[in-house]
């Protein structure tokens, strides 16, 4: 294979990654974690899982930046969870001195790359990773949209018996408490979930949504969600990869649309070969539109936070 993607990070998101990259098999797989002897152990267990899992992509584990040299897309999990007694402003600068970090390599070793973002607060990261790289605006992005539409499809099929894969949903905002999720964009089969659902069980699947990733850390306790983060990263790099010319909803950046401007937000784009290579403009309701613009103003006071 000639082609290749690198994962920062070795934890639960970046070893959940690299596996649902190697089962895709379009892709040689880098991992690179600080920790030694971490990617490299679980790099050559992936490896030797290909003969029964049916791949032939290969997944190398290592400490050296200057292995992700050339690589197509690079994704960043790397960066510390928030722990008891950590504000959300120490998390905010701990996290972004990794992005700076790691954003310098990228930019020294796979200078032509995308890059797709995972590491929280993700719409800052996103942000921060961009002015580190200095890389084009279309070519670095985060992954939040996906991961909470998916979530919602999931509540949805829950909920009404149906398959997951005639479910689609659409979810704004920040990846966090004020993300925005549309009910008027989300459909089963192409029909909208309004005339399925009352708008009670409507509105508390989208408030699920919302604290999604908090429920899973709730039941975990000693953890955050990886699995359902990896796959929705793993189908931006499809899409990138093989032009598919996706509407997903991902953090891109904003220069005006929906009234926003100078900030990575959840919004829909068109993902393909160019990376993000549109960005599409719902026609959203008042109370739409100011929830959307309420979730950009609170992480355009944070990233004060990072001299921005």
């Amino acid at each position: 294979m000639n082609k290749k993607i690198a994962v920062v990070g070795a934890g639960n998101v970046g070893a959940s990654c690299a596996m649902y990259l190697a089962e895709a098999n379009f892709a040689d797989v880098v991992m690179v974690d600080i920790i030694e002897g971490v990617p490299q152990g679980k790099g050559l267990d992936l490896t030797q899982a290909g003969p029964v899992r049916g791949y032939n992509a290969m997944v190398k584990g290592t400490n050296k930046f200057s292995d992700i040299k050339g690589a197509d897309i690079v994704i960043m999990t790397a960066g510390l969870p928030r722990k008891p007694g950590m504000s959300r402003e120490d998390l905010l600068k701990t996290n972004a001195s990794i992005v700076e970090s790691v954003g310098k390599n990228i930019k020294k070793y796979a200078p032509k790359s995308f890059v797709i973002v995972v590491s929280n607060p993700l719409d800052l990261m996103t942000f921060h990773m961009q002015k580190t790289t200095g890389f084009p605006k279309n070519r670095v992005l985060g992954q939040a949209g996906v991961l909470d539409s998916i979530r919602f499809r999931a509540f949805i099929s829950m909920e009404l018996g149906v398959a997951m894969s005639d479910t689609q949903a659409m979810v704004l905002g920040g990846h966090g408490d004020t993300m925005v999720p549309l009910p008027r964009y989300t459909t089963v089969a192409g029909i909208p979930i309004s005339e399925l659902l009352p708008k009670d069980k409507i509105k508390a699947m989208a408030q699920r949504t919302a604290v999604g990733g908090g429920e899973i850390v709730k039941l975990l306790k000693t953890g955050s969600a990886f699995y359902a983060p990896a796959a929705a990263s793993v189908d931006m790099c499809k899409a990138i990869f093989n032009d598919e010319k996706r509407l997903l909803p991902a953090s891109a950046f904003l220069s005006g649309q929906y009234g926003i401007k100078d900030i990575y937000i959840g919004v829909p784009v068109i993902l393909g070969a160019g990376g993000v290579e549109k960005i599409i403009e719902l026609k959203l309701n008042k109370s739409e539109l100011k929830a959307l613009q309420t979730s950009a103003n609170t992480y355009k006071s944070h990233l004060k936070v990072l001299g921005y």
